[in-house]
């Protein structure tokens, strides 16, 4: 296992890994640093040994953000500067394609790695993703397969163990030659999450920490069943959330605690 440099170059591994892009809808940055730094996220410490990088969303919601990652612009390296992007798609004037960029074809990298022989995965997890409207049918409507049920929403407290039900039985029907591009958005972390504070009665910080904390325990299990080939794993928040700080609840709104996202790469 490694984490990545930007020497990387994403032309020699698509086509022979297979990819991931683990969504931990809503993390705040902050509780992610902390809960890490004492010891709290174990497993995910392993996963990401130099901890994880701040970043900027390119949005501030769900849709969004989401819909800005399928078009190959990820969160961006809080450090001023171009930041050279891992998957794009092909348009003139992009000043953050360059050596190592693997760009695809389409418009959106779903398409893009589908038409490269990847077999495209979606496990949905908030309402953006539910297949019950013609909204919450665009963002999964990119892949081959997708998959949504209140078994992996926000109101269910055992939604990530759900997930990873589906990622196993899905990727484990796959021949073993095909690539596959699996996607989770994961919603434990999402309101409401005071059920995985013991006595707590409303959604705060705290039962923000407490629902990464239950994600942290089960992601060995979501690793061991990305890890049928060599696999390249983007691991980050979409935007984060806010619980009263300057008088803002929620988000869609431009505040820094919004805007700033943990990520992380690893190659295993």
């Amino acid at each position: 296992m490694s984490e990545m440099t930007d020497d990387l170059d994403m032309n020699a591994i698509v086509g022979t890994h297979d990819l991931a892009l683990i969504v931990l809808d809503t993390l705040r940055h902050d509780v992610a640093v902390e809960e890490m730094a004492a010891g709290r996220t174990p497993n995910l410490a392993k996963l990401v040994p130099g901890g994880w990088e701040e970043r900027h969303s390119p949005g501030t919601f769900t849709f969004a953000a989401h819909q800005a990652f399928f078009a190959g612009f990820l969160p961006t390296p809080a450090a001023p500067g171009r930041h050279r992007r891992r998957l794009a798609l092909g348009f003139e004037g992009s000043e953050t394609i360059g050596r190592g960029t693997c760009t695809l074809e389409g418009a959106t990298i779903v398409e893009g790695l589908a038409a490269r022989g990847y077999h495209t995965l979606c496990v949905g997890g908030v309402g953006f993703f539910n297949l019950r409207n013609p909204l919450g049918n665009v963002l999964p409507g990119l892949f081959a397969e997708r998959h949504w049920s209140t078994a992996t929403g926000v109101t269910d407290p055992r939604s990530f163990e759900n997930q990873i039900e589906i990622v196993e039985r899905s990727l484990a029907a796959l021949p073993a030659d095909r690539r596959a591009f699996t996607f989770v958005n994961v919603s434990a972390l999402h309101q409401p999450n005071h059920f995985y504070l013991d006595g707590s009665g409303r959604d705060s910080r705290a039962s923000h920490a407490a629902a990464l904390r239950y994600v942290d325990a089960h992601i060995p299990r979501l690793v061991a069943a990305l890890s049928r080939a060599p696999l390249f794993l983007i691991a980050c928040s979409d935007h984060g959330t806010l619980y009263g700080e300057d008088g803002y609840v929620g988000h869609r709104v431009a505040h820094p605690i919004v805007t700033t996202v943990p990520y992380a790469e690893i190659l295993l």
